[in-house]
């Protein structure tokens, strides 16, 4: 069958939006070498067989990356005419698709191409790289947001990854749920902006006085972003809390928890220590939202 999915449609995205890499893409400058070998064959043998393609995976999942796998075959779709200008062939093909955001079921077809093969056989490496990738992150977030259970999820993992993925990660984060991203590029698809906490670097710069840093911080940007403060610089999460709260006021949004897995935390510290007691605990939360709700602080 078909792909079928819910009534309310997204619009689908421009494919310029994407910034393909179109004329490599057309070329399979990232196509496996035997799906080049494969087109060139066909061609060569003036071979064109019309197939329906279905695309599917094996896990339940949430889908991802389909508009921008449709934005590949929109503008890369084609041949090389006679006098090697590059002949579109989208318009040749008729595609039917789930949409991004869709949850999935194994085996499920999400997207048919259906079509003469040899326009469109040099870009299954680049389409289905496309699902993989944003599907993965489809799947990681939205577990993540259903474990929360209405919490905010602020998305920070630009830092572990190369720069060229945060506009199609951010975009996928984003229809899974988080709240926020931490850079301009992943919200760039939607308009938005990135967010991020007072980080480590910036209360190094200030001598290593967190709550001299979050004043600061807040003074110049709190009308702008949620006031969110690291406060395990020190090892003493309960006591730096305490003191950016009372540093910052009201302007202070939250703070975050990030001690080493190697460290154990002040809080914890009588008792012996053992694995389950280092970096960032239950305990060591409940600890700090205590204290700052004893100290009148609920909001943060």
């Amino acid at each position: 069958m078909p792909p079928t999915g819910p009534t309310e449609r997204r619009k689908r995205l421009d494919p310029e939006i994407f910034g393909l890499p179109v004329d490599a893409i057309r070329r399979g400058a990232y196509t496996d070498a035997y799906f080049n070998f494969t087109k060139e064959l066909l061609e060569a043998e003036d071979r064109h067989p019309k197939v329906v393609m279905q695309i599917f995976q094996k896990k339940h999942s949430v889908l991802g990356g389909i508009d921008e796998a449709i934005a590949v075959l929109e503008l890369c779709a084609g041949h090389r005419g006679d006098g090697g200008g590059w002949e579109p062939a989208w318009p040749q093909l008729t595609v039917r698709a789930l949409r991004d955001g869709d949850e999935i079921v194994p085996y499920e077809s999400v997207m048919h191409i259906e079509g003469d093969y040899s326009l469109f056989a040099h870009l299954e490496t680049v389409y289905l790289g496309c699902l993989a990738r944003r599907t993965l992150i489809m799947r990681n977030v939205h577990e993540v947001v259903e474990a929360a259970r209405g919490k905010p999820i602020l998305y920070f993992p630009a830092r572990h990854d190369h720069w060229a993925q945060q506009s199609g990660d951010g975009w996928a984060a984003h229809l899974a749920g988080v709240s926020a991203v931490s850079t301009d590029a992943q919200a760039s698809r939607w308009g938005g902006q990135g967010m991020g906490t007072v980080p480590h670097a910036l209360i190094a710069a200030y001598g290593g006085d967190t709550a001299q840093a979050a004043r600061a911080f807040a003074d110049r940007f709190a009308d702008d972003v949620n006031v969110v403060v690291l406060v395990d610089f020190d090892n003493d999460s309960v006591r730096t809390s305490l003191e950016v709260a009372e540093a910052v006021g009201d302007r202070l949004w939250g703070v975050r928890l990030d001690t080493a897995s190697t460290l154990v935390d002040r809080a914890l510290e009588s008792g012996e220590v053992s694995a389950d007691r280092s970096g960032v605990t239950v305990e060591l939360v409940r600890l700090v939202r205590q204290a700052l709700d004893g100290a009148g602080r609920e909001r943060v």
